[in-house]
């Protein structure tokens, strides 16, 4: 953000350059300055030009907030944060953090050329454009930006493969950002997002107790080979009464499976599993030791 509180007797600009992290549009600073003070303040170096029509009201790298402003203003009118960028600044993790995803409304053309040619400590910015935009999909926040369930679904929509798509939704959800059902009426609202069909199985999933991406692609894999559907993330008692959950059981054939990702090859997560599942043996339940690609860890080296 902006350094420092503007004191009482500040004026407009001083107020508006603390809102956007000290990043204004000439046309923004013009309203309280003449076009040559904006001009002089820039080769003086007190200020620095960012791109064509955006200025730094200070000279030093861009900050992150800074970087954010910059994208939203370049871009022109109506511009918000989008997708994963979105995402990350309501606190989804484990999101790419550049490029910078810029959302506007599909009558406008942001120019890319300007966008081309940012300066250096400044990532790159994909302006997407759109013709559903409702007043719901908006965050209020500054910088402007998507609501969580949109810049989730965005961002699967924009993913580079099925996974990616997948882990954001994914992510979104298992860190409780956002519900599912939030994610499902986005969709609703969006009969032309790409990857619709794929995102609302993905949600479907999700709602039906799978966390992670790798507990997606089991339910994804029963489906494929006729599979019946398992309970994901079932809770239940061991022999020794200890609650235990299951990350995909069959209750009519007492059927158990483990879905293990990689930080289960820890040797700590290893031995925590093989207790866990020892003790599951012992109160009458099977897991099976391979089934269709899916294993129980071998003991790490």
């Amino acid at each position: 953000m902006y350094p420092a509180l503007p004191a009482d007797e500040a004026d407009a600009l001083d107020w508006l350059a603390f809102a956007q992290a000290g990043v204004v549009t000439t046309a923004q600073a013009t309203r309280s300055l003449t076009e040559g003070a904006v001009r002089g303040r820039v080769r003086s170096g007190r200020w620095r030009s960012i791109c064509r029509g955006v200025v730094l009201m200070g000279n030093g790298r861009l900050t992150r907030d800074q970087q954010l402003w910059v994208a939203v203003l370049a871009a022109g009118p109506g511009a918000v944060l989008a997708g994963p960028t979105a995402a990350a600044e309501a606190g989804v993790r484990g999101l790419r953090s550049e490029p910078l995803h810029v959302l506007v409304p599909a009558h406008r053309r942001a120019g890319r050329a300007l966008l081309g040619r940012l300066p250096i400590d400044m990532p790159a910015v994909v302006v997407h454009r759109t013709s559903t935009l409702p007043s719901a999909h908006l965050q209020l926040a500054r910088p402007p930006r998507t609501t969580t369930a949109r810049a989730l679904v965005d961002a699967a929509g924009w993913a580079r493969d099925v996974d990616q798509a997948q882990a954001a939704l994914a992510a979104g959800c298992q860190q409780r950002r956002v519900a599912p059902e939030e994610l499902s009426a986005v969709v609703d609202a969006l009969p032309r997002a790409r990857r619709r069909a794929l995102i609302r199985q993905t949600v479907a999933d999700i709602a039906g107790g799978a966390e992670a991406l790798s507990e997606i692609g089991f339910v994804r894999l029963c489906r494929r080979h006729g599979l019946p559907a398992p309970r994901l993330q079932q809770r239940r008692a061991d022999a020794s009464g200890r609650t235990r959950w299951l990350d995909a059981y069959w209750r009519e054939w007492g059927l158990h499976v483990e879905i293990d990702g990689s930080h289960h090859m820890d040797v700590r997560h290893w031995a925590a599993d093989m207790r866990r599942q020892n003790d599951v043996w012992t109160s009458g339940d099977r897991i099976p030791a391979f089934l269709r690609g899916w294993s129980v860890p071998a003991p790490p080296r």
